[in-house]
């Protein structure tokens, strides 16, 4: 399947820093998803290199944009399941770093498809004093809808955060979460993080 509908995903995580924490705080969780994928989608139309799909640019955005909108050590804890509580407090960094790579590397096609996809916000049904929050929407491409939603919670200092994405009914923290306990079950831990980077080392070699 083409990795168009994964555009709004990385739109989403890489707005422009100086805005994000306050605007973070300050907005409800679908205000904050609509104006983070409008701007961004905008912003990487704009960039050539991106739109040539040169990896070290997209590289380089999504690291200095991700970090105000979504908390991967969170997504990592989830998708790793009880095998997390086993793990080490290493062990668990190299967890967090190989799975944002891994995803890094798999959406990154998808910054430079970003061209004239439009996104339809569903309404919101949360509350003021929800903790977690849900931002369904729907990307049309060629004029087919394709489901996507946005999983969010909110810190104790108010600000919301990304930590799961569904895409046509697949949440990416369950689809990891079965993958990984595969791989514990039958190596451990260790055996995760090798099977992590190695998959890194593949997709950088183009596999």
């Amino acid at each position: 399947m083409k990795k168009f509908w994964l555009i709004p995903v990385m739109a989403f995580m890489t707005y422009t820093a100086a805005a994000g924490s306050a605007m973070a705080q300050a907005q409800s969780p679908d205000a904050l998803v609509k104006q983070t994928v409008t701007e961004v989608m905008a912003a990487a139309k704009s960039d050539p290199n991106i739109q040539k799909g040169d990896l070290n640019s997209i590289t380089r955005l999504v690291e200095q944009k991700i970090l105000p909108h979504a908390d991967f050590t969170k997504t990592t804890q989830l998708a790793t399941g009880q095998a997390w509580r086993q793990a080490t407090p290493q062990q668990r960094e190299q967890l967090t770093s190989q799975f944002k790579t891994l995803l890094l590397r798999t959406y990154a096609g998808a910054i430079a498809q970003i061209r004239d996809q439009q996104v339809n916000y569903k309404p919101y049904r949360g509350q003021p004093g929800d903790t977690d929050a849900v931002v369904y929407t729907d990307v049309i491409n060629n004029g087919q809808p394709i489901e996507l939603d946005y999983r969010l919670y909110k810190t104790s200092s108010g600000e919301w955060k990304l930590y799961d994405l569904n895409v046509l009914g697949a949440w990416l923290v369950q689809t990891y979460r079965n993958q990984f306990a595969e791989k514990v079950s039958q190596s451990g831990v260790d055996g995760l993080i090798q099977f992590l980077t190695e998959r890194n080392k593949q997709l950088a070699g183009g596999k």
